[in-house]
């Protein structure tokens, strides 16, 4: 299949009728999919009007893909994304140890306080 979406210009912020000729669906679904999608979240401009940042025009063109193309639920598009989120950020266990040296921190933070407290007298 030919991919006849149009690449996405290098802009900061997109209104929603852009997006919208961008992505290939109407307006009211993008407005749709913003409730239904927790991870996309347009910011809104002084006058109220959704501006969609690269971000977002990007989530909504894989949001298609998994709807239209797919064929996913949206309940099943939803765990797909945040599935491939969680891939993205892979989570490392980090022991208490190595962020707290010592059993109790407090001497040496109260000595750096006096420190910066000398510092700014």
């Amino acid at each position: 299949m030919i991919d006849a979406t149009p690449p996405i210009p290098d802009k900061l912020f997109f209104r929603i009728g852009e997006v919208s000729q961008l992505v290939g669906v109407e307006p009211y679904v993008l407005r749709y999919w913003e409730s239904e999608f927790p991870g996309l979240s347009p910011k809104k401009s002084s006058t109220g009007q959704r501006m969609f940042r690269r971000k977002d025009v990007e989530m909504l063109l894989n949001i298609k893909e998994l709807l239209y193309d797919k064929k996913f639920t949206i309940e099943g598009a939803r765990k797909a994304l945040k599935s491939e989120r969680a891939a993205l950020v892979p989570v490392v266990p980090v022991a208490q140890e190595t962020l707290f040296p010592s059993a109790d921190p407090l001497p040496g933070i109260r000595q750096e306080l006096a420190n910066i407290l000398k510092l700014l007298s």
